[in-house]
């Protein structure tokens, strides 16, 4: 055990050091080397990796208890050129900390890191009140690949890890109590499917009647898309949202073109699941072929009357419960799970992304109280 540590210090630190370490997403050996490296010194539970997948299991793991799983992701999408800071050098001016992935998802691991070995009792902080032993199994995991969905993240670590019953998934959702409805949950969350279109006509001269053009075919049925309504709308996400995004045809200004192919987003929801979405704008648009890229990337969420979320409204009252259209590894989880971390999503992915020291301190201890007296 680790005595005398300041953990939001210690979280901070640990941001930094992986901010000026490189992990875009499928490149994170470095990054996950530098955590695996820590949670070895600080922990006395064992220490997993597969891949650059890394998670530790509480060590008072109780088969018969429920096991809550709380993960955040290392990887980082690459720097857009418009950063005036470097993107890989931790800076920090007026209590804010710029750098690559510090919002996205750093602060969320090294919150969610440090309050799991607070509450499993591999480190202490001076002056704050002894945690009892929870009730329940704790598992932090460290994911890859969350940024492009990799067959090598989450997906390949779940298969190893315990039973799980629950998730807690850190993300830049918003964790300001200090502002009525500031500490934001998100409840449910989108799924994904990307469609691959294909519509096949007849090639002849565009100067005669002749041939069937497939690009008309293909803008026939992207209008059927366009316009296309599911008869069930979920409670938390709204409407599925079909987009159409590319569309290719033809080679030449005087030949009819006979094949035209489109991709197609779709943002599902819970009202239904991403092969029930497939097989309806199948049948809307046929004889034009819709095949899905993958259906693996499903809606998620959590029942409003689930212990987790029944202790988050307990300790914040005023809490928002939202939806969320943006995917993160809860797609992946077969579990209820919830979405919740400190920072903003509108800050991911943009130039000269931050995160409030301040954010991490009120993260760290509103997670402990929400979780170390949580029954499930």
């Amino acid at each position: 055990m680790i005595t005398d540590l300041n953990i939001s210090e210690a979280a901070t630190t640990l941001l930094k050091q992986m901010i000026a370490t490189p992990s875009v997403s499928r490149d994170e050996a470095a990054v996950a080397d530098l955590l695996e490296a820590y949670m070895r010194r600080v922990s006395s539970a064992d220490v997993h990796r597969q891949g650059n997948n890394i998670w530790m299991i509480d060590p008072r793991y109780d088969a018969s208890r429920p096991t809550l799983l709380l993960n955040a992701h290392i990887d980082t999408v690459r720097p857009v050129e418009s950063w005036t800071y470097d993107p890989f050098t931790p800076t920090e001016v007026d209590g804010r900390i710029y750098g690559l992935g510090a919002n996205d998802d750093g602060a969320s691991l090294v919150s969610l890191m440090h309050v799991y070995l607070l509450l499993t009792g591999a480190i202490a902080e001076p002056g704050m009140e002894a945690v009892e032993p929870l009730s329940y199994n704790l598992v932090f995991l460290a994911s890859c690949e969350e940024e492009v969905s990799g067959k090598n993240g989450i997906s390949s670590a779940l298969p190893l890890l315990p039973h799980i019953d629950v998730a807690l998934v850190g993300e830049p959702t918003g964790m300001n109590p200090s502002v009525p409805g500031g500490v934001r949950v998100a409840v449910a969350e989108k799924g994904l499917m990307v469609l691959d279109g294909t519509a096949h006509g007849k090639s002849g001269h565009a100067a005669r009647q002749e041939g069937i053009n497939a690009l008309y075919l293909a803008i026939d049925a992207i209008d059927r898309l366009r316009q296309y309504h599911f008869d069930r709308e979920s409670a938390t996400l709204g409407p599925i949202k079909v987009t159409t995004t590319v569309i290719q045809a033809g080679t030449v200004h005087n030949v009819i073109p006979d094949t035209c192919t489109f991709v197609v987003d779709v943002r599902t929801t819970d009202a239904y699941s991403n092969q029930e979405v497939a097989r309806q704008l199948q049948e809307a648009v046929a004889p034009v072929k819709l095949t899905p890229r993958s259906t693996r990337l499903q809606p998620s969420g959590i029942d409003p009357a689930h212990p987790l979320l029944r202790r988050i409204v307990e300790v914040v009252p005023d809490a928002t419960l939202f939806g969320s259209p943006t995917l993160s590894d809860q797609a992946l989880l077969s579990c209820p799970s919830l979405k919740m971390g400190p920072g903003d999503s509108a800050r991911s992915h943009t130039a000269n992304e931050y995160i409030e020291r301040q954010e991490i301190i009120d993260a760290i201890h509103l997670y402990t109280d929400i979780l170390k007296n949580l029954k499930l």
